[in-house]
């Protein structure tokens, strides 16, 4: 009997159902009729990522907690009160300072101690350095209060601090590698990054390079246009950078307008399997048009554009509308299945496992996406990049004692603890090679070791001894970032790199023009 009258209200209900609107309806259905009462906002962000999912591997949904945070990643800038820390013995220190930023203002130090933020104690177990992050950071303009303790002193001091725009640099280093040749490290795309390239080849230009390298390594990208205003500085009018093309998405092509300013500078990129998408993009213009030299290892192999689509509740999707093609008209895109991202993520692991970071010849191209570059070499699609010349992955004096300390930030950890002790020691250096000599002569490795000791790190004999030149050279250069600037830090630990070896040893052959025609 109660079957009969439940299925007689249901059946008097028409439910127009389509693929566009049956979601909604089943929705609607559980918050009505439901035999308990559920959360639906829940339900509803739980929903959508499933949905996504079903998509291509690179299409997702950004929750409205998580949107400040990706769009700063992409501005390159974020609101907050300039300092470095690091979290050491459960206290936050402060490791540096920005100049100019809105707490060198107020008088705070490298070498403080952060112990309240908002009237809030952040001393003790359990502090993360993500929920500082959180506390610190904010909409510019707005106050924060926090309390210091200087080293120097028993009482905190509370300090009232308007967070101002904090640019994050994302060319994590720009210096003179060798004579004549100046090597920029570029950690992503962000709005940011256009300017800071253009100040950097400025200042190496300066400084008398008229070659360049421009390491794009675990580079993941990010946005599209500063990829193609980059290219676009080193490539002759006319010459096609990229172009795009979806099925609701008309052609789209950006071509060099020949206003750039290194159009004769000789060029090798740096990429690696870690190497995706901007990256690909600028990596691609660069070999197609036989204009730079790509050393490394084969790229990652993302060749979708996604855009931004803000919802009305403050979330965001990024939905991918269009594949890119690099000039010659190849599509580097790996391929995936809907809705199968483990497999496409899989896929990826699996090129370790075959060997494909140190064996050229184990990396296979679909012989039916042959293309050609301007000179008539052949590239192919799908799958990444391919570089022009091979440089396997380096393992020397890797062991899992030294992959412990790097995990755990021991060098880091360390670092600052070596510095904040001799502040005024150090502070006599103001030069990366006096610096340097004078690091080498101290007893690096041996403190290391006892500090990871009393981290908890069991003494490897063994190990040791075959990480050593690593392990001293990361914590120098750790120290180095500390005294000197963060700027330092990567042309320590790259001293003696094989794929940056190879670059300068590429650039200085003659004719280097013949490099990027295939004669080797």
């Amino acid at each position: 009997m109660l079957g009969n009258y439940f299925s007689s209200k249901t059946l008097g209900r028409k439910l127009f159902l389509s693929y566009g609107n049956k979601v909604n309806v089943i929705m609607d259905l559980i918050e009505e009729e439901y035999v308990d009462s559920v959360n639906m906002k829940d339900m509803v962000e739980n929903v959508i990522p499933e949905l996504i999912n079903e998509l291509d591997p690179h299409s997702s949904y950004i929750p409205a907690d998580q949107i400040l945070r990706t769009n700063e990643e992409l501005e390159g800038s974020f609101g907050g009160i300039g300092i470095g820390f690091v979290v050491q013995e459960d206290t936050i220190m402060v490791v540096n300072v920005i100049e100019g930023g809105p707490s060198e203002q107020a008088g705070i130090e490298a070498g403080d101690r952060l112990v309240t933020i908002e009237d809030s104690v952040f001393t003790g177990a359990g502090i993360s350095v993500d929920s500082i992050k959180d506390r610190l950071r904010g909409v510019i303009g707005t106050k924060v209060r926090i309390g210091i303790k200087k080293k120097t002193a028993d009482q905190i001091v509370d300090y009232e601090i308007i967070r101002g725009s904090i640019s994050e640099n994302t060319i994590l280093a720009s210096y003179q590698v060798d004579e004549g040749i100046g090597l920029l490290k570029i950690q992503k795309f962000a709005r940011s990054t256009y300017d800071e390239f253009l100040q950097a080849l400025a200042k190496l230009s300066n400084a008398g390079c008229t070659a360049f390298i421009l390491d794009l390594r675990s580079n993941p990208g990010g946005i599209l246009d500063i990829a193609i205003n980059m290219a676009n500085d080193f490539l002759s009018p006319g010459q096609l950078i990229v172009y795009t093309e979806g099925k609701s998405v008309q052609k789209v092509e950006a071509v060099a307008n020949g206003t750039g300013s290194f159009q004769n500078n000789r060029l090798v990129v740096l990429m690696d399997e870690l190497s995706a998408s901007a990256s690909e993009v600028f990596a691609g213009a660069m070999q197609d048009n036989d204009r730079g030299l790509i050393i490394g290892r084969r790229s990652y192999g993302k060749g979708l554009v996604q855009k931004p689509i803000q919802l009305s509740d403050g979330s965001a999707l990024r939905l991918t509308i269009a594949r890119y093609y690099t000039p010659s008209g190849r599509c580097i895109q790996r391929d995936y299945v809907l809705g199968k991202s483990d497999i496409y993520e899989q896929d990826w692991i699996d090129r370790f496992s075959h060997g494909e970071s140190f064996f050229q010849d184990s990396i296979k191209f679909d012989e039916n996406l042959k293309y050609y570059t301007s000179s008539g070499r052949v590239v192919y699609g799908g799958g990444g990049i391919m570089p022009d010349i091979f440089v396997p992955r380096d393992t020397t004096g890797i062991t899992s004692y030294f992959m412990n300390l790097e995990n755990t930030e021991i060098f880091y950890r360390y670092a600052f603890r070596y510095v904040d002790s001799r502040r005024d020691q150090l502070k006599k250096f103001k030069d990366y090679e006096s610096l340097y000599q004078y690091l080498k002569s101290q007893p690096i490795l041996n403190e290391v070791v006892e500090f990871a000791e009393s981290q908890g790190i069991k003494r490897r004999t063994n190990l040791i001894y075959i990480s050593s030149k690593l392990i001293e050279k990361y914590t120098i250069g750790y120290i180095a970032g500390n005294v000197l600037g963060n700027e330092w830090v990567y042309p320590i630990i790259m001293k003696d790199d094989p794929v940056i070896t190879k670059a300068i040893e590429s650039l200085k052959k003659e004719p280097f023009a013949n490099l990027l025609r295939g004669n080797r």
